[in-house]
């Protein structure tokens, strides 16, 4: 009996880790910073609707994920010809939401990611000293399936470094849409090393993936 209960064990968790790195999104490629590109005379101003622009993200730890939303606070892009040249925008860090709970759970998981519970301010994002992050365009790249590979810098605790992504850019009349495809960061780079079993060796089973699952949606409009 212990052994078939062992080997149903094994099996489990065989299964639960290959759907986990079948299901993982890529990496975003992490270099470190560059100059950001200056708009032109020539490119058309869009001003981002932050109503209708977010960030969804996941994390994950042995015990399973958590997901949710941060909002975008403001931001501008330009185009030159029709293609995505320059731009900035800005993440309100205190708009952090967890979708995947309700309640005090909820609460509690919000308030520990904003690092405002209290005796434990400054873990993960921590807030109230660092309210907002920051991505601004260093370089753009057209992909043969029509997409874009974006770069850019992106800044989280005061820390500063570029990545590189894939997004889908329309612009219709006098509307633009930026959405990115799913992919990862390794947030310990941000210096984000709570429960991180690469930073800390006491953790056991305790720690928190170093991974955080990302997608950007930005619907932006055109500035007359």
């Amino acid at each position: 009996m212990k052994t078939k209960f062992f080997n149903f064990l094994m099996v489990a968790v065989l299964t639960a880790t290959l759907v986990n790195c079948k299901n993982k999104a890529e990496e975003a490629v992490t270099s470190d910073a560059e100059a950001a590109k200056v708009s032109e005379a020539t490119s058309q101003k869009y001003i981002t609707d932050v109503l209708k622009s977010s960030i969804e993200w996941k994390g994950f730890k042995p015990t399973g994920t958590h997901n949710g939303t941060i909002s975008i606070d403001t931001g501008t892009f330009e185009m030159v010809d029709g293609q995505l040249h320059s731009g900035t925008f800005l993440i309100d860090m205190k708009s952090i939401k967890a979708l995947d709970l309700e309640g005090d759970y909820k609460t509690s998981l919000e308030s520990h990611l904003m690092g405002t519970v209290e005796g434990k301010e400054g873990d993960f994002f921590d807030v109230n000293k660092f309210p907002t992050a920051a991505f601004e365009i260093t370089g753009t790249e057209a992909t043969a399936d029509g997409k874009t590979l974006l770069s850019g810098n992106l800044t989280i605790k005061g820390m500063k470094n570029n990545i590189t992504f894939p997004v889908s850019v329309t612009a219709t009349g006098d509307d633009l849409t930026i959405t990115s495809d799913t992919f990862t960061i390794d947030r310990t780079k941000w210096g984000v090393n709570y429960g991180s079993k690469s930073i800390f060796d006491n953790l056991g089973d305790k720690f928190i993936n170093d991974e955080i699952e990302l997608k950007i949606n930005i619907v932006a409009s055109k500035r007359s």
